[in-house]
């Protein structure tokens, strides 16, 4: 009808081009209106046409004056389309608007839940992990205690040598700088061997280091980060001794 703007148009035709349910509307809405202009219709009195046959006959030009009920009429039919196709197209917009939300949110409470299934039962691995090596006969815990430089330090080895499995439980280890970590190693025949770096952990938390079958003490030192060839005895934080030392 003329009563939009030019980018209002242009956004309801392209809604209309992607959306059959929104061309659909519109197609019915405009029936519906049809119907109604037709319906309301406003006939013009009889003497209206009695007046224009006279007029014609006298070859008069001037125009009989309208009755301006329809003009008012027409007018309020106008205002009331044009409210309807606003209201129409804000509509549409908040619905597809809602549904894009809708189908966003579902699919974050998706992933939010299955990382947290996959937390849980990290959690639940972990707990069952520190049940089996503490409950394993074959396991011998050698106690690691400080040395004159961390006097504090201290940590537990669970070590099964069946199996050659590792396991470190940190109990007292400050927090290093990003750039340095610490580094256990195994002491055979007084050669020191690599069994991974680590950082400070939480206490009475199990961390699975390389493996080894023999060993006669173990010893924890700092390192820079990604471990060294060889440990720096002037940095060593604890060790401990095992039974194979008998």
């Amino acid at each position: 009808m003329g009563l939009a703007s030019e980018p209002e148009r242009a956004e309801f035709e392209r809604m209309c081009r992607e959306y059959p349910e929104v061309l659909a509307a519109r197609r019915k809405f405009e029936e519906r209106l049809e119907t109604y202009a037709s319906e309301n219709a406003t006939p013009p009195p009889p003497e209206i046409r009695a007046k224009v046959l006279k007029a014609i006959t006298m070859n008069n030009q001037e125009k009989p004056a309208r009755d301006p009920q329809p003009v008012r009429s027409i007018g309020l039919l106008r205002f009331v389309a044009a409210a309807a196709i606003l209201l129409l197209i804000g509509a549409i917009v908040l619905y597809y608007r809602t549904r894009e939300e809708n189908q966003d949110l579902a699919g974050t409470n998706q992933r939010l839940r299955t990382a947290l299934d996959s937390t849980q039962h990290g959690l639940d691995k972990v707990v069952d992990d520190q049940k089996n090596v503490v409950a394993n006969p074959n396991v011998t815990v050698v106690n690691m205690v400080g040395t004159q430089v961390a006097p504090k330090s201290s940590a537990n080895i669970y070590w099964d040598s069946a199996s050659s499995n590792v396991y470190l439980v940190v109990k007292n280890m400050p927090k290093l700088p990003s750039d340095q970590q610490y580094q256990l190693w195994a002491l055979i025949d007084s050669k020191p061997k690599d069994l991974g770096v680590f950082d400070a952990a939480d206490p009475n938390v199990i961390l699975k280091m390389k493996n080894t079958r023999k060993a006669q003490a173990f010893a924890i030192t700092i390192e820079k980060k990604g471990g060294s060839p060889s440990p720096d005895l002037q940095k060593l934080q604890s060790m401990g001794k095992t039974l194979q030392t008998q």
